[in-house]
């Protein structure tokens, strides 16, 4: 077999908003035109008329992808601010009302408007995208079914959106709440084959519910644009460094599962229910309670499954170069991910603020974060 290439995209969709009242705007068409002017194709309007969207090159080492992130961000944030706006690289604005918001008057969101129906108007959230390069058809396949196993861990790390309409929900991600009224959402199933995938789009697609592939919004899926696998399930992150922790973590986890098949062993497949309840728990708590170890049948610490994590794939961090990224799992668990952070924030400043006013305080927060990395 074919060596993967493991080659790296990160897709990320940020809010915009108003630098001085904080509230969530709408992407001008002139900001549009000079951030594609600057940054080509890598960048595109989104669903909601506040959001906009980047997505790096291929990039075949962590370095090159923190280069191209980095100057996607500092670019958005440049032109952005020529109009008064900020980016936010968060998955909730942690007081905007969604029934405020209007979609993107484009064919592509227009038909998904009329499909989704009253749905896609709550759709008020973002998310982050990686892609990893595998070539293989069948070993996609194989793979994403290995690899649901640890989608609740990069959940948990990369926590952003406790707030919503400017209540705390009590979730770390009510991204999710959201996007799981979608429908063909959640886990992937466990796949046979590829064909079997392929077998399965195409009965939807000849009913003419969906045109193809790309409406299948599994937290994990084979890409039909590209010869990637794409993990879905990460909220955004604030911080630049965060998501390429957690990028190079979903690198070396894949490269990892096929270290395993070419030793002629695999990670064990645990049922959907399983799965789903560290899924929930993660969505839930985040990094606090810990997740279920199914073959230990207990609930374990999650700084101790971070451990358990890096020691996996020591190996594979050290070919793939990214060493210090998969050792930096350790500093956001110990700072806590972007809802713990907002948490943290809010109660601080309301202890001198009322509760509007500290609100704000989260809002502009987001705001320091987005820019901290650059």
């Amino acid at each position: 077999m074919t060596v993967p290439s493991f080659t790296m995209g990160i897709e990320e969709e940020y809010l915009l908003v108003d630098k001085e009242t904080l509230a969530l705007a709408e992407l001008p068409q002139a900001l549009l035109d000079d951030c594609q002017s600057a940054l080509g194709d890598k960048v595109s309007p989104e669903f909601l008329r506040c959001q906009i969207e980047v997505g790096t090159g291929i990039c075949h080492t962590i370095a090159d992808a923190r280069n191209d992130l980095k100057n996607l961000r500092k670019t958005v944030a440049e032109k952005a601010d020529n109009y008064g706006l900020a980016p936010l690289a968060v998955s909730c604005h942690p007081t905007a009302n969604w029934k405020e918001q209007h979609h993107t008057d484009r064919d592509r969101y227009n038909a998904l408007r009329s499909d989704l129906a009253g749905v896609s108007r709550r759709m008020l959230i973002s998310g982050a995208h990686v892609h990893i390069g595998i070539e293989d058809d069948e070993l996609r396949i194989d793979l994403m079914n290995q690899a649901s196993y640890f989608l609740p861990h990069l959940l948990a790390l990369s926590c952003s959106s406790p707030f919503w309409q400017g209540e705390d929900t009590g979730l770390n991600s009510y991204r999710l709440t959201v996007f799981d009224n979608l429908p063909r959402t959640g886990l992937p199933p466990r796949l046979e084959s590829f064909s079997s995938f392929d077998r399965a789009v195409d009965a939807i697609v000849r009913t003419g519910a969906i045109e193809d592939a790309t409406k299948v919004w599994w937290d994990l899926r084979p890409s039909h644009r590209f010869p990637t696998l794409e993990t879905r399930i990460c909220d955004m992150c604030p911080r630049l460094e965060h998501i390429l922790t957690i990028a190079a973590a979903i690198q070396c986890l894949m490269r990892m599962l096929w270290r395993l098949k070419m030793r002629n062993q695999r990670w064990r497949i645990y049922d959907h229910f399983l799965v789903g309840e560290n899924r929930w728990r993660a969505q839930r708590y985040g990094m606090r309670e810990g997740l279920i170890d199914f073959g230990r049948g207990e609930v374990v610490a999650f700084d101790e499954l971070l451990d358990e994590l890096v020691g996996l794939v020591a190996e594979d961090a050290a070919v793939l170069d990214c060493e210090a990224e998969i050792g930096a799992v350790r500093s956001i668990f110990e700072i806590g991910n972007s809802a713990e952070r907002q948490r943290k924030v809010f109660a601080e400043a309301s202890e001198t603020m009322d509760k509007d006013e500290a609100m704000r305080a989260v809002t502009r927060s987001l705001i320091e974060e987005f820019h901290a990395d650059l």
